[in-house]
């Protein structure tokens, strides 16, 4: 063999990069690493099966799954009769990017049920969320892995006392359910509060790993999605994951997914800049967690690059692996292909028939990052580095429980209405953001916006134009994501990987704030989500420091909107 395969649905264009790739596939061959991921041999990543042995139950669920649908449509049903028309998600990371990307994929179908998500602590945003829908048409789904997710728990816990204000108890216990582990916190608060249904999930999954089980088919079937056939899309591809023999490893699309993910980023070229059809384009935040999460630890890493600019890729750094996620048909980035043609860039182009092909889509990835893997000598299912902002985030709650003030660095200079948190010898704000780029970058380097803010449409849409002024001065791979959101998905790479990345912090002023009642269907009450999503911006800060990243933090006072025009004008 000596050259990979394609066929009309995934494309993988290498160019000179495509011989070690080959090579990789013979290895993955004589090893047999597709027959023992499927056996679920644990020693292909690890020598001792902690977080594995219990991670990998994922490989089933195409099949597994299919047992359910049933129940799930039949409990969809009872849900539209009694008149529900919209449903809040409130979870975080795999237990609510699957969710969104159904969602925003395929709307919602007639007569079915609309889908908001609730995944950031900023308390603006929360109330959002709960004053958005008529509580009388609404179901809260409370979803978390492990049933004590602090933001989770918490949104659980407002968002049960202000239904329970407006409905009463006994009706308001008739709008939530829960989606969780066999066993979990959740699953016992959920049975005291009387919520009307527990989905109990498997246990052996990996959140991040979960898109095909309850976590992200019961909201797919609330929203009119036909869950049978995405999940024989799901089993048709998963079954052609099984080929692991010379003959037919070519048509193992999966496989040589991770393989051509594992390789590149072997040899530096780890940025993995996603292009994605507008439609499925929210793909991207799932597939940015899954990557990101599953390979950015002992100083390796992959970093999915989504939601970029792209204009022109010979003004790019080269440590970039395009893949291009389609529908059938669109063209409207034939024109980048070309260029990387003719670069001989290394790319691979993926289309999808129609949305359905989503189920498989989720499958493959999941594949391919444990491929990945194990090409990069690493474990993909745990997260060691993901606990340490927690831990500070945690102590510094305690520390204003039994003081009533939070210890956090003070800013040292101000400018308007921005302060910049920690030590400088800068005269205003403008040289401080500046150097601080200049002298951070170097070769692998990447920047990356980190928005403690409320995430709104218009703030969001200030911050793609900052990234992609970023872009444009510094040819840096750029990403943006918003806390702690962000924490559930690439938090662990940012601590765990080369530590080539820039950190740029925003934090906006509470002028809302909203408490945490300390108990579903209590007032009391001994911090507030203000003061949650604080702690959790100072605790990724102290936790990258502790790391020797470099960061800056940004505090806008007044006028996010504004003020984030005034930070992009700093580098133009």
């Amino acid at each position: 063999m000596n050259k990979l395969q394609m066929n009309e649905s995934f494309i993988p264009v290498l160019g000179s990069r495509e011989m070690t790739v080959l090579k990789s596939q013979l290895d993955l061959i004589e090893k047999n690493v597709v027959e023992r991921i499927w056996k679920k041999d644990f020693t292909i990543w690890s020598e001792i099966p902690n977080e594995i042995s219990n991670r990998l139950d994922w490989l089933d669920m195409p099949t597994a799954m299919t047992n359910e649908v049933d129940s799930i449509n039949m409990f969809v049903d009872e849900i539209r009769k009694e008149g529900f028309e919209n449903a809040v998600l409130l979870g975080m990371g795999g237990s609510s990017l699957a969710p969104e990307v159904f969602r925003l994929t395929f709307g919602v179908r007639t007569n079915y049920l609309d889908l908001e998500i609730c995944d950031s602590t900023h308390p603006e945003f929360i109330k959002s969320k709960v004053e958005k829908y008529n509580p009388e048409k609404t179901l809260y789904i409370i979803s978390t892995k492990s049933g004590g997710t602090i933001e989770t728990i918490s949104f659980m816990k407002y968002f049960y006392n202000q239904i329970k204000s407006k409905l009463g108890s006994e009706k308001a216990k008739k709008h939530f359910i829960a989606i969780t582990d066999p066993g979990s916190g959740l699953q016992d608060m959920a049975i005291k509060l009387g919520f009307r249904k527990v989905f109990l999930n498997n246990p052996n999954i990996g959140g991040r790993f979960s898109a095909l089980s309850k976590f992200g088919i019961v909201p797919a079937a609330l929203l009119g999605i036909n869950i049978s056939n995405l999940l024989d899309r799901a089993a048709k591809l998963a079954n052609e994951s099984k080929n692991s023999k010379a003959e037919n490893i070519d048509s193992n699309s999966s496989a040589n997914l991770g393989l051509i993910f594992g390789e590149m980023a072997n040899h530096n070229i780890n940025k993995l800049t996603l292009l994605i059809t507008e439609q499925l384009k929210s793909f991207g935040s799932w597939a940015e967690q899954l990557i990101a999460e599953s390979t950015g630890k002992i100083g390796k890493g992959i970093l999915p690059v989504d939601g970029e600019q792209i204009k022109d890729v010979t003004s790019l750094s080269i440590d970039r692996l395009f893949v291009f996620i389609l529908l059938k048909g669109d063209s409207s980035f034939d024109a980048i292909i070309s260029e990387l043609k003719s670069h001989d860039l290394p790319f691979v182009k993926i289309v999808f028939n129609d949305i359905y092909d989503l189920g498989a889509e989720f499958f493959r990835w999941e594949f391919a990052t444990a491929v990945a893997g194990w090409k990069m000598q690493l474990q993909p299912f745990d997260q060691p580095n993901v606990e340490s902002a927690k831990i500070v985030a945690r102590n510094l709650i305690s520390q204003y429980k039994s003081s009533g003030k939070l210890p956090i660095v003070n800013s040292t200079l101000s400018e308007n209405e921005i302060e910049f948190i920690g030590a400088t010898d800068k005269k205003n704000i403008r040289d401080a953001v500046t150097d601080f780029v200049e002298k951070s970058k170097t070769e692998g380097s990447y920047i990356c916006l980190q928005a403690f803010i409320n995430p709104t449409e218009v703030s969001e849409k200030k911050l793609q134009q900052l990234r992609h002024v970023l872009l444009k001065k510094y040819s840096l791979p750029t990403t943006l994501g918003f806390g702690p959101r962000f924490l559930h998905s690439t938090g662990q790479l940012h601590k765990g990987d080369n530590g080539k990345g820039i950190f740029i912090q925003f934090v906006s002023e509470i002028q809302n704030d909203i408490p945490i009642p300390e108990n579903a269907g209590d007032d009391e009450s001994s911090f507030s989500f203000g003061i949650l999503i604080t702690a959790q911006t100072f605790g990724d800060r102290k936790a990258l420091v502790d790391n020797n990243r470099n960061v800056i933090t940004l505090k806008i006072n007044n006028d996010v909107p504004k003020n984030l025009d005034l930070i992009k004008n700093y580098f133009e």
